[in-house]
């Protein structure tokens, strides 16, 4: 008897699932911008962990998932801090480049993540890629620096861009941000040997809590006023929301094909950008893009996606 997964086959359900993870890696970018005009990055970092936390521990409570720890060993807890280091570096040095760069920018960048991870595949796991999964990430890679450049371009002639210098720094911070995030990552795809990935991002979100307290400014939360309270809310249970909603996606459809929906996400943050500057000008600056730009984001969707459809590993 195969102990693979298989999926339920319910395909309209798994498309909606990953369109609704899509949608929600998609806006977060955008409302992590907003809300740091109000909050510093430490403290809203600390808050969306704090919630994380409680809501994934008290969910395992519920269902009385919350024990199996005592199996991991040292070598296994010794996996489970570097997880949860790298997990707290990605959250902060994403935002942390939120707030020097543009949303569009940072969605396309962190898109390396994935890539990372595969690569880390390769190396840790001995797992082995298709000459057109190669070709893929080419154009993945191909399409960020097309975007990147044609962004470069517009930086300081853009009012709400800043200067190239920040511009730089954001990028390089989100790039920070994909590397720990592989780190991660390949972390907890090693210690789902002994544990579920519930059980593993509770322990990781109680340590980042903890980690963060120190750091964190709780008595800057008086001062939001109700928007910007409801922007800090859909930050925090955005994460959640997405994450839940990717796991039921892989429980009914193939995962080549809930990575080729989410590797649109940077397009559909690109719309959600244009949207709310459209809406709301003072909000949020546009995202000044040119055919190239465009080109370079169309890019990075295609190599992601060719990545995923074609990514049948051989045996």
């Amino acid at each position: 008897m195969s102990t693979l997964h298989r999926v339920s086959g319910r395909t309209r359900l798994g498309l909606v699932l990953s369109l609704v993870t899509a949608l929600c890696w998609a806006t977060l970018p955008v409302a992590l911008k907003v809300t740091l005009q109000a909050l510093d990055p430490l403290t809203l970092t600390w808050f969306r962990f704090l919630v994380a936390a409680v809501l994934v521990v008290g969910w395992l409570a519920v269902r009385g998932r919350l024990g199996g720890l005592g199996t991991l060993g040292r070598r296994g807890w010794a996996m489970l801090a570097v997880a949860a280091v790298a997990l707290v570096g990605n959250y902060v040095f994403y935002l942390l480049g939120v707030g020097r760069t543009s949303p569009g920018n940072a969605q396309l960048i962190i898109q390396l993540a994935p890539l990372l991870m595969a690569v880390g595949g390769i190396v840790v796991f001995g797992e082995r890629f298709r000459g057109a999964q190669w070709f893929g990430m080419a154009l993945l890679v191909a399409g960020l620096g097309l975007f990147f450049e044609d962004q470069l371009t517009h930086v300081g002639a853009t009012p709400g861009h800043g200067d190239t210098h920040a511009y730089l720094l954001g990028s390089l911070l989100v790039v920070l941000a994909a590397v720990v995030w592989a780190i991660y990552a390949l972390a907890q795809k090693q210690l789902l040997v002994k544990l579920g990935s519930m059980q593993i991002l509770a322990v990781i979100y109680v340590v980042a809590t903890l980690l963060l307290w120190p750091f964190a400014h709780p008595s800057h939360l008086a001062r939001l006023d109700g928007l910007q309270w409801a922007l800090l809310g859909y930050c925090a249970l955005n994460t959640v929301v997405a994450y839940g909603a990717f796991a039921e996606a892989l429980a009914h459809w193939e995962a080549s094909r809930v990575s080729a929906v989410l590797a649109t996400t940077p397009l559909m943050c690109l719309g959600v950008v244009a949207l709310v500057h459209g809406l709301w000008p003072a909000t949020l600056a546009p995202e000044p893009m040119s055919a190239i730009g465009w080109i370079g984001a169309l890019l990075v969707v295609a190599g992601s996606s060719a990545v995923s459809l074609l990514g049948r590993r051989r045996a």
